[in-house]
């Protein structure tokens, strides 16, 4: 994506984080919730090397890409840690700020050189009680096979000293146990203030009862980590069911190779050349010097004290409240059979959704159930109502995706379990992902087949669906339900492409879709009608339609474009984009619904969707977009879109020269805040 006209995919989705770096630095949040941001931003760059870093590398590797592209992407690799350096240097102050403000509130957290004698003699309790079991040191000088330790672990490189021997030292390294302890230990109270300490930390204080038996009484240690490469090397054995490929796949992601190795920057130089060695990392561009703690992704599930903590440190509460469609004790056939209902979440609680799936299991009427899966909750009430349907004697199929990145082994795990239930799992379509998410319900009513349908922006996953703002529509709308259907047919029937009524399904048609959609629209404007279009995405990549765009917008069509994460367009460029705006929204909750809307001439329409505007989804997935056809509906999603486009305290600027400068209120202007503003437009509703 070499062209003047778009920006670098990889810098676009670290300008992404950064603004989720900017929330943690955004003094107006509760500090808590300003930890919590860190840890989002710190697991996003952990995914950012394990995939695109690790695809850069790749192609670089590649040794049919020719001598321009090589540089191309090495200037970009280059770019990337400059960017990714200047985020750690904002990402280092952000934690030093937010430990002085937490401590003013009585919350901290020590080292082990910090602690209290009362507080040592607690973790020295700890540590033989709970967590010396769990060591298994690694002496350096003895010991091989270093080279495939696990990928986003951390360990702490311990050098060992004898003062009653100066030149006896030794080196080893200790993998940290955190699958099996929490990160965070909270220890005892004192004169009213909060105290936790690092699992790290636990384990340096008490270093000399692991190795002062052979003699060593001084001690250094600093955290490493490892990020490695993430992309599934498939195998093509044909001897093999998909399901044991994806699973062996898996396994062998832990030996994919290094992207980036971290260490503290005040590690001895001596250890660091002798862990490096037996490690095996030799390129210079994959070592960097970080702080005293890595994978502060664990601050995502910072501990909150069960007594004595002040809960303005963490943002207001905003429960999820029921749907009004659906307060009375009626079937939920019924009503949907009356009008559709859609839900916005986390607004709207899921527990609806779990609801019609446990109704559809008991119903006697019911005899089909059809839902397409990517990404699984771990302990899904979904799973166990489809299973309990199976068990009733409906027919169950499910199409669980295998490749969905870094959930392959859940759902390795509910495709056996479903399995034995009797129910029918699909696994795979070669060559294409499945990332529609569809519920279809068979009914019979008064002898005849009806079908119901519901159809989501995101997972049916009631974890993210606490964190993630999405849109989910249920329907009996029986040519929705029929196009519905056709897509498990596609699925079922030796993937013939079936056709399709009304709704656009990838990698098929979503693409010419888009071009007749911004194509009518550019006549409508020719024609001196109302043209707009509005898109409200998670990522736009696709330079196709990006250009599409930018002949819209020099044709007078106005475009507004919220996007949360990467936006290769440039917008508000005079001669290019000048009709085109573009913001991007990030706060408490994920923005991850896809919603399309067009003028039309004065006859809008409106759109669901589980695709982005990426290549991939457009040509590579199995992708829907689904009419809104209620009037209802589509105003209240037209209404939620405008909320959205007129925030002005959590909306930044997504244009070129301006990227993530936030959009400042007018004088005239109330302050919008388009989440809390959303929540009660739908509350009051």
């Amino acid at each position: 994506m070499a062209s003047k006209n778009f920006i670098n995919r990889e810098i676009n989705w670290l300008s992404f984080n950064d603004r989720v770096l900017q929330e943690a630095r955004d003094v107006s949040n509760p500090v808590i919730e300003r930890l919590r941001f860190l840890g989002i931003f710190s697991n996003n760059r952990d995914e950012f090397y394990r995939v695109r870093v690790a695809t850069l590398n790749r192609m670089k590797a590649y040794k049919k890409i020719d001598l321009n592209q090589k540089r191309e992407i090495s200037q970009t690799i280059k770019e990337v840690h400059q960017m990714v350096g200047d985020q750690e240097i904002l990402f280092n102050q952000a934690y030093d700020d937010i430990l002085e403000e937490l401590a003013k509130n009585k919350i901290f957290i020590p080292n082990e050189k910090e602690l209290s004698v009362k507080q040592l003699q607690y973790i020295e309790d700890f540590f033989k009680a709970n967590v010396r079991s769990f060591l298994s040191p690694l002496m350096l000088d003895t010991v091989s096979g270093l080279v495939h330790f696990k990928d986003k672990h951390i360990y702490l490189a311990v050098k060992m000293m004898s003062s009653k021997n100066l030149r006896k030292e030794k080196f080893a390294v200790i993998e940290l146990p955190t699958d099996e302890l929490p990160r965070f230990i909270t220890l005892p109270q004192e004169d009213e203030k909060i105290y936790f300490v690092f699992l790290d930390d636990i384990i340096r204080a008490n270093l000399k009862r692991i190795f002062g038996i052979f003699g060593f009484d001084s001690f250094e240690s600093h955290s490493i980590k490892f990020t490695r490469d993430a992309e599934l090397d498939i195998d093509s054995d044909l001897s093999k069911s998909f399901l044991e490929i994806i699973n062996e796949s898996v396994k062998q992601r832990v030996k994919g190779d290094a992207v980036r190795f971290v260490y503290d920057k005040d590690i001895d130089p001596k250890l660091l050349k002798r862990v490096l060695l037996k490690f095996g990392i030799s390129q210079a561009d994959t070592t960097r010097a970080g702080g005293r703690y890595h994978n502060f992704k664990d601050f995502m599930d910072f501990p909150i004290p069960s007594s004595g903590f002040d809960k303005s440190l963490l943002f207001p509460d905003m429960p999820p409240f029921q749907h009004t469609s659906f307060l009375d004790m009626h079937s939920m056939f019924d009503i949907i059979k009356e009008k559709d209902v859609l839900l916005h979440y986390p607004y709207h609680t899921f527990q609806h959704l779990i609801n019609f799936v446990r109704e559809a299991a008991i119903d006697p009427k019911v005899r089909a159930i059809k839902m397409t899966f990517y990404r699984v909750a771990q302990n899904s009430k979904i799973m166990n109502a489809l299973i309990n349907a199976a068990r009733n004697g409906k027919v169950v199929t499910v199409f669980l995706e295998l490749q969905a990145r870094f959930d392959e082994q859940a759902n390795i795990m509910w495709t056996q379990k479903l399995q034995e239930e009797g129910v029918r799992v699909i696994q795979n379509i070669p060559g294409f992902k499945v990332h529609a998410k569809l519920l279809l319900i068979r009914r019979k009513e008064k002898g005849e087949n009806v079908y119901y349908s519901n159809i989501s922006t995101g997972n049916f996953n009631e974890s993210t669906a606490k964190l993630y703002a999405d849109d989910s529509l249920f329907t009996c709308d029986p040519v929705i339900c029929d196009d519905v259907n056709n897509v498990f047919h596609l699925f079922e029937s030796k993937y013939i492409a079936p056709s399709f009524n009304e709704m656009s399904v990838a990698p098929f048609k979503i693409r010419s879709f888009f071009m007749q959609m911004i194509s009518r629209e550019i006549r409508q404007a020719k024609e001196g009608k109302e043209a707009w279009i509005i898109l409200k995405l998670n990522n736009i990549t696709d330079t196709k339609i990006a250009n599409k765009l930018y002949l819209a917008s020099q044709k007078g069509v106005k475009i507004k474009l919220i996007i949360r994460g990467i936006c290769v367009l440039k917008a508000g460029i005079l001669g290019l984009s000048e009709n085109i705006e573009a913001i991007g929204v990030v706060d408490r909750y994920l923005e991850h619904s896809r919603v399309f809307a067009f003028a039309n001439g004065g006859e809008t329409e409106v759109f669901l969707a589980s695709a982005d505007l990426m290549t991939r989804n457009l040509d590579h997935r199995i992708e829907i977009v689904c009419p809104i056809k209620s009037l209802e509906l589509k105003q209240e999603l037209l209404d939620m879109l405008s909320i959205q486009w007129n925030d002005n305290m959590k909306a930044r600027w997504l244009h070129f020269d301006k990227i993530n400068e936030y959009r400042q209120a007018k004088p005239d202007q109330n302050m919008i805040q388009s989440q809390h503003e959303i929540y009660s437009y739908l509350k009051n509703k």
